[in-house]
């Protein structure tokens, strides 16, 4: 159980640190790709709005010097084209004093391809583009950005290469102090498991007492509410005892004693078949679908429990006459235990919380000779078994309780 604490409780705290980490990874290349975009675009607006604009129409235009007040370097560290069309669509004009690399015909194809997309701004390869319209045509202006597009790729690589070191360092920190971290809660759960063997045994010996006594009381004054009673409680804190002792056992990961091959077939059906009579007592429908030639490998005693513990929840909780229905089949190389019954609407509040001790749907039902662990023990006993359980409800109306083992 240890280790099976440990692991979760490192798998919740790298999930958490994972999140945190890819919530910073996105936030920081999306604010810098935000941030390098608007700068480039900046940029091409710039080139658009200094001087006359690229589509006046004017036959003898020319790209304004935006670099006449910065250094001689200025123009040949920024790399431009544009192509001006006319009112009809028609490219009238190829700019490309500032790059090296495209040529008019290449200019040409680029932009072409670039209005072909439907957007008036993007990328381009390796090019920002910007689309500009006016009464007399239009313009593409195509800004160089590879320098830009790749610091973004080294920031984004840096930033995953960070992002991966700190998950496994912070992995290994986790790792090396989560014993440390869960030791206060495994104490606890020692404790606690230690108390409920230790009170188990001790409460055995007075119980035995009692209900000899009320045995005794019986025989020599006859039948009396008061006995009755008394006989009554001490079967349900007998019972009750046994169920919390079983629990911490199953908690402590030990394994079921009798392990053997058996036929779950007929241990479904001698388990289901106190319920019948139950059914009609109580004037509830009861149905049960039971796959023949059903074997399996594991404690008999246990499922029959597991069973009986679905049935007897099912009963207590479905509504006045209510519907139940008990299926076990095979899935694959799985066989799988199946409990419906309807139920009042409202007694399907916290669903996820039904397999949790002394947890009741229906709070109004407290001395209904039931000891609020059942579904727990079910639980133990399928994870015992190395199988799941769920419940879960299509309608709201009804509930499915489903044991995979």
């Amino acid at each position: 159980m240890l280790t099976k604490m440990r692991r979760r409780f490192i798998a919740s705290a790298m999930a958490a640190m994972g999140a945190v980490t890819l919530v910073l990874l996105v936030a920081i290349n999306l604010w810098n790709y935000n941030i390098t975009t608007n700068r480039l675009d900046d940029t091409i607006n710039s080139l658009i709005t200094t001087g006359k604009n690229p589509y006046s129409g004017s036959s003898n235009f020319t790209l304004p010097d935006i670099f006449s007040d910065n250094s001689p370097e200025s123009k040949y560290m920024t790399r431009y084209f544009a192509v001006v069309y006319d009112s009809d669509g028609h490219a009238v004009r190829v700019f490309s004093d500032y790059i090296a690399t495209v040529s008019a015909q290449e200019a040409l194809y680029y932009a072409s391809d670039a209005l072909s997309s439907g957007h008036t701004q993007g990328y381009y390869g390796d090019y920002r583009y910007c689309l500009k319209s006016g009464s007399s045509g239009a313009a593409v202006i195509f800004l160089n950005a590879s320098p830009e597009r790749q610091s973004m790729k080294t920031l984004f690589n840096v930033s995953l290469i960070v992002a991966a070191a700190s998950l496994l360092a912070g992995f290994a920190l986790v790792a090396a102090f989560s014993k440390k971290a869960i030791a206060p809660y495994v104490r606890n759960m020692q404790l606690q498991k230690e108390f409920i063997t230790d009170a188990g045994h001790e409460l055995k010996t007075p119980l035995t007492s009692i209900s000899t006594s009320a045995d005794v009381l019986k025989m020599e004054n006859g039948d009396n509410e008061w006995v009755d009673n008394i006989q009554k409680q001490t079967v349900r804190m007998s019972k009750l005892v046994k169920n919390l002792v079983m629990l911490s056992r199953l908690d402590e990961g030990m394994p079921l004693p009798d392990k053997s091959d058996f036929s779950l077939s007929d241990a479904a059906w001698e388990a289901a078949e106190p319920f019948e009579m139950r059914a009609k007592a109580q004037g509830k429908s009861y149905s049960q679908s039971i796959a023949p030639d059903l074997d399996m490998t594991g404690d008999m005693a246990a499922v029959q429990q597991l069973i009986s513990i679905l049935l007897d929840n099912a009963f207590k909780y479905s509504d006045d006459g209510g519907e139940i229905r008990l299926s076990v089949y095979a899935q694959h190389k799985n066989k799988v235990i199946e409990v419906y019954n309807t139920c009042p609407p409202d007694s399907l509040v916290d669903i996820d919380r039904f397999f949790d001790r002394f947890y009741r749907a229906d709070k109004s039902r407290t001395y209904d000779g039931g000891t609020g662990i059942g579904l727990a023990i079910a639980r133990a006993i399928v994870q015992a078994l190395g199988g799941s359980i769920n419940a879960e409800t299509a309608d709201g109306k009804s509930i499915v309780f489903r044991a995979v083992i």
